[in-house]
């Protein structure tokens, strides 16, 4: 093990958080160097604290140090603090287990986990001092890969990664190694071995297609340059859960982070089909991993951190078919050791609001319901599966359990969104407030009053849903739409139980270019973090100003990246397959328009295309 740290104690003195950056946590993995020949720097581009928070991370760096001569180490994005040092005293960007620079490793892996972190991704390698983009590396740099969410439209950074890899990591990465190995020992050099990973399934190489544009700046073609490129690249899935990578030993952190806890993944995508939701779209077909195998993890898990709280994670953990006896086993297992639960994205109904009141501290906490739009009307256009006749049995439900806080989730800016339906918010609220003094006596009602908190953020298109072609609102229209919402909120009987917050607007705008922008943002991008911006995920650091006057320098218009697009025109991911069909897409998009429903896939199936993947809930008889 390496105790030389890559930086002195005069610099750790001098930034916050040193523990940030000196590695040698709890279970993380350590190797002889003589003994490995592939090593892969594991990136999240953002913070220690956010980044150690990553399931997706634990279980890639379990799986890397699984194989033979592959060692996985960390990396994350230095803090502001210790960026101006680093530049100033060129200190190369090191991985926290060996404290080795980045630049003497094989493969730089880059989490893309949201649109917002693109600049720390330049900042990640120009710390690491590897050239910004791709066609300027030479044998002597790691080979650049990206993987998560983002990479479904990798277009607006394509210019940075050698490799993006779509789907997920379990797969495909053992096979990426042995051909690296391969490469290198004929000497065949980076060029060969990224044409040669191009063909690999999965996988996206950026330098072997062209696109061409239209006058009107649409797209007017998107091809592989060389024979043997495929056309179009398909996601890679895991259809066994319960028999692939999941990490024992995950590293535990010195510091507080977002997360602190035991995760444990019961599922991966979701039966709902919200129509504004990209995860519910890209995680297709829902697939569950065993019960017995999740309550032998959590004991493991549990024994092998010292963390005190295990948290489910899925996009929809009510829709687990086996929850209640999982619960079950880990109430009686937790109650032993003194461990918390936490239960996020449960349906609030009779059954969770059981379960909650066993596993929390009904007083301090408070129940969270997203019903995303104020209206019936408005959640039948977006398909989001919920009554206002629920939300309000849901909450006496869980006002006769005690619970006197409810936190609420809407969206603003929807497709074919209302006045009426931004007053719906205001009215959902009052009407909840309502339930509780209806539900519980006065001599009963402890703090007096109900509080009920509602949050609003701004409607993000995201590629792969049926709202990918929609229009997104403008700064100056999301902002309206708040101060409707709160107009509304003050003119009801019980405004003062009710408090409203809103997200940063322009940050919305800006995320919704960037998620369906196509090739020509790679210049954008480039000079806004030359201009010094990073960490444009937190509020406090965006500089709307120099993004804004960016794209007039590059001669590009935002309002055509956030304009309705036409159904027939070809979008910057269209050579993804992401197994759901753009035709099913198109059928979701315009049922929207029509106000219609379609049940979740334990209902009837809708013909998404995932079956193709012959797996999962499609091959599940119905109820």
């Amino acid at each position: 093990m390496n105790n030389k740290l890559a930086l002195s104690d005069d610099i750790l003195m001098k930034i916050e958080k040193p523990a940030r950056y000196i590695g040698n946590e709890v279970n993380a993995v350590y190797k002889d160097k003589s003994k490995v020949d592939v090593r892969f720097a594991m990136c999240f581009p953002d913070v220690y604290e956010i980044g150690m928070s990553h399931l997706g991370i634990q279980i890639l760096y379990d799986m890397f140090n699984s194989m033979e001569g592959v060692w996985c180490e960390r990396v994350y994005s230095p803090w502001v603090d210790l960026d101006k040092i680093m530049r100033e005293e060129k200190i190369p960007l090191f991985a926290l287990e060996s404290q080795d620079p980045i630049k003497d490793f094989d493969f730089l892996g880059i989490t893309i986990q949201y649109e917002m972190c693109y600049t720390n991704i330049l900042q990640v390698l120009d710390l690491a001092q590897i050239p910004l983009l791709a066609k300027y590396r030479t044998e002597e740099h790691p080979v650049v890969i990206g993987g998560g969410p983002c990479t479904y439209n990798p277009e607006p950074i394509s210019d940075f990664f050698d490799i993006f890899y779509i789907g997920e990591g379990e797969t495909r990465y053992q096979d990426l190694i042995d051909l690296y190995r391969e490469c290198k020992e004929k000497e065949l050099g980076r060029i060969e071995f990224l044409r040669r990973a191009a063909r690999l399934p999965g996988l996206y190489v950026p330098m072997f297609y062209e696109v061409a544009y239209n006058e009107d700046g649409t797209i007017k073609s998107f091809l592989p340059t060389e024979k043997g490129i495929p056309v179009s690249v398909r996601k890679e899935i895991v259809m066994d859960l319960s028999n692939t990578n999941y990490p024992m030993k995950p590293v535990v952190p010195y510091i507080k982070v977002t997360q602190d806890r035991v995760v444990l993944e019961i599922q991966r995508g979701c039966i709902r089909g919200c129509r504004f939701c990209q995860a519910g779209q890209l995680y297709r077909p829902v697939r569950e991993r065993d019960v017995d195998t999740l309550k032998k993890y959590a004991l493991e898990m549990l024994a092998n951190t010292g963390h005190e709280e295990v948290s489910l994670s899925s996009l929809s953990s009510s829709d687990y078919t086996k929850l209640p006896e999982l619960i079950d086993f880990l109430i009686e297992e937790c109650n032993k050791k003194k461990i918390n639960i936490s239960l996020p994205s449960l349906r609030i109904d009779a059954f969770s609001l059981d379960v909650m009141s066993k596993v929390q501290d009904v007083r301090k906490s408070s129940l969270t319901f997203a019903p995303e739009a104020g209206s019936q009307r408005l959640r039948n256009v977006i398909n989001k599966g919920l009554t206002e006749e629920q939300i309000l049995s849901g909450a006496k439900q869980a006002f006769e359990g005690g619970w006197t806080r409810v936190k609420l989730y809407f969206m603003l800016g929807l497709p074919t969104e209302t006045e009426e339906d931004i007053r719906g918010i205001a009215e959902l609220s009052n009407k909840i407030a309502v339930t509780f003094f209806e539900t519980v006596p006065k001599e009963e009602r402890k703090n007096g009053k109900v509080q009920i908190v509602a949050s609003t953020s701004f409607f993000v298109p995201k590629p792969f849903t049926p709202f990918q072609w929609a229009r997104q609102c403008s700064k100056s229209e999301f902002l309206d739409k708040a101060y409707q919402t709160r107009t509304a909120i003050t003119q009801q009987l019980n405004q003062k139980s009710i408090k409203y917050n809103y997200h940063e607007a322009d940050a919305s705008v800006l995320e919704g270019v960037l998620a369906r922008g196509d090739r020509r943002l790679n210049e954008v991008i480039l000079k806004v973090y030359q201009k010094g911006c990073f960490y444009d995920a937190w509020g406090e650091y965006y500089k709307n100003d120099v993004w804004l006057e960016t794209f007039k320098e590059c001669d590009l218009d935002i309002e055509f990246y956030t304009r309705e697009k036409d159904l027939d025109e070809i979008l910057p991911w269209d050579f993804i397959d992401c197994g759901v069909t753009k035709e099913f897409l198109k059928r979701e998009w315009l049922k929207a328009q029509k106000e219609e429903i379609s049940e979740n896939c334990k209902v009837k199936c809708q013909g998404c295309g995932a079956a193709s993947f012959e797996g999962g809930i499609c091959f599940v008889p119905r109820a």
